[in-house]
């Protein structure tokens, strides 16, 4: 049985700091693999590039995702996700600022099962982190 991982998609130091530690605070204790990327992100998942040899049946329980990625945009990362049939299952929230009307409906269009905006103020934050752990991580039933 390995680790039930969340997968991370973020390019921004202080938004990854900040969910490792809103995580923490919430006692979530999920191993979080950090993508850079977009790139980097799909190579995770489907162990290649620099995560070539980790094997893509291990995948995560939850993937958080940006939308503003370097290399590959978080859009298009998820509609790689939901075209593979070793990923397409896999729970999707988007977690980014974008406030743009067309991203959240492009994201739903795609696919996503939540789009969260990035609340600006760490307590909110945490808050948000430790709704989405209970929900995804314990309520949810995953096929």
């Amino acid at each position: 049985m390995h680790a039930k991982v969340i997968l991370l998609i973020e390019d921004n130091p202080s938004d990854i700091a900040l969910t490792e530690r809103a995580l923490l605070r919430n006692n979530i204790t999920n191993a979080l693999v950090v993508a850079r990327d977009g790139q980097e992100g799909l190579d995770y998942l489907f162990g290649e590039g620099v995560h070539a040899g980790h094997d893509p049946a291990n995948a995560p329980v939850l993937i958080l995702l940006d939308l503003k990625l370097p290399k590959i945009d978080g859009l298009e990362v998820l509609r790689a996700i939901r075209a593979d049939s070793r990923t397409r299952r896999i729970p999707v929230v988007i977690l980014t600022s974008s406030r743009e009307e067309q991203d959240i409906a492009a994201g739903y269009d795609l696919g996503v099962n939540s789009y969260i905006r990035k609340p600006v103020d760490f307590h909110q934050f945490t808050e948000t982190i430790r709704q989405l752990g209970l929900y995804w991580l314990l309520i949810n039933e995953a096929p």
